[in-house]
């Protein structure tokens, strides 16, 4: 795994302890995870903002279609899809790959 260092103010450096400490984990295991979920955040607005599409979205984070649209769905956001929609995709894939 690299290794990369950064420079925390007092203020960011008490909150990483801060939440380490709540859940029982290591100060770079904290930071590793809320750099994980700011990247997420960042492209659920990107996404929300029409600046990036449900796919690309989907391939950012390593999800299929399924797992983006509950992704959405878990912040309110509803998708651009229905679900009938959803179906004929399942049902051209498996004609495509069949």
């Amino acid at each position: 795994m690299p290794v990369m260092s950064l420079r925390l103010s007092d203020r960011e450096l008490k909150h990483l302890q801060a939440l380490a400490k709540e859940e029982d984990k290591e100060k770079s295991s904290m930071a590793r995870e809320l750099l994980s979920d700011g990247f997420k955040f960042k492209m659920l607005v990107a996404y929300k903002e029409g600046h990036v599409t449900l796919s690309k979205l989907g391939r950012s984070l390593g999800m299929t279609l399924s797992q983006t649209l509950d992704f959405l769905s878990s912040f309110g956001i509803q998708a651009p899809i229905d679900y009938d929609d959803y179906l004929r995709g399942g049902e051209t894939a498996r004609r495509a790959v069949g």
